[in-house]
């Protein structure tokens, strides 16, 4: 069943439950959406959270991830604001709505089909090369990676300290199946380690004689 009309706010990103989001708000209609939020932070009246989904080529995605505001980090004279939020929960838009200045949906949450954590084993492989990615990324010959059981969303985390496509983040924000969300982003960072490898070679071989093959 439909379960509220949420305040909408349609972005060209994917927020992932448990993915920190820091926000720039200018537009005015949307200082006015984080100002009612707020308030209903303070008053426990009405919606507190707004929701993130994906703009992109003006098509708006129907699954998003509701976003709560931490705090606001800065103030502007002129009224806008930097704020910190997280990811929630996710929900699938059933109907929008646009009588207010900015977009509301009437949304129903959803979670996992069965457990949002993944065995012992999965978790042991994705988070090695969780850190193996990492540790490449950054040029690091360590990387300590503190990720404390039980491993809820453990996909989700792992996906959003990652360089991913939107395509690819909206595809795991709509699985309602961790080991196979798991599976997905196990697999993409051996893609990504891959690509590094690739990359490594093409300059160790420019570097050499200037020829590079594919």
């Amino acid at each position: 069943m439909p379960e509220m009309l949420l305040p909408l706010f349609p972005l060209e990103v994917v927020l992932l439950p448990e993915e920190p989001l820091p926000l720039h708000i200018f537009e005015e209609r949307y200082r006015t959406m984080i100002g009612e939020c707020l308030a209903a932070k303070e008053t426990g009246e009405g919606p507190a959270d707004f929701g993130v989904v994906l703009l992109k080529e003006q098509q708006l995605h129907t699954i998003g991830c509701t976003a709560h505001i931490v705090n606001v980090t800065r103030k502007y004279e002129d009224g806008r604001m930097d704020i910190l939020t997280v990811g929630k929960r996710r929900f699938e838009i059933l109907e929008t709505d646009e009588e207010r200045p900015y977009l509301r949906g009437t949304v129903e949450f959803f979670d996992d089909e069965g457990s949002d954590s993944p065995d012992e084993a999965e978790a042991g492989l994705a988070i090695e090369r969780f850190r193996e990615l990492v540790r490449r990324l950054r040029n690091a010959s360590e990387m300590p990676i503190h990720l404390p059981r039980p491993y809820h969303y453990l996909s989700f985390r792992l996906a959003a300290g990652l360089p991913l496509d939107l395509e690819f983040k909206q595809q795991l924000l709509s699985l309602r199946n961790e080991p196979q969300r798991l599976k997905l982003v196990t697999r993409a960072m051996s893609a990504l380690l891959d690509q590094i490898d690739r990359t490594q070679r093409a300059q160790a071989k420019a570097g050499g004689n200037g020829n590079i093959r594919p």
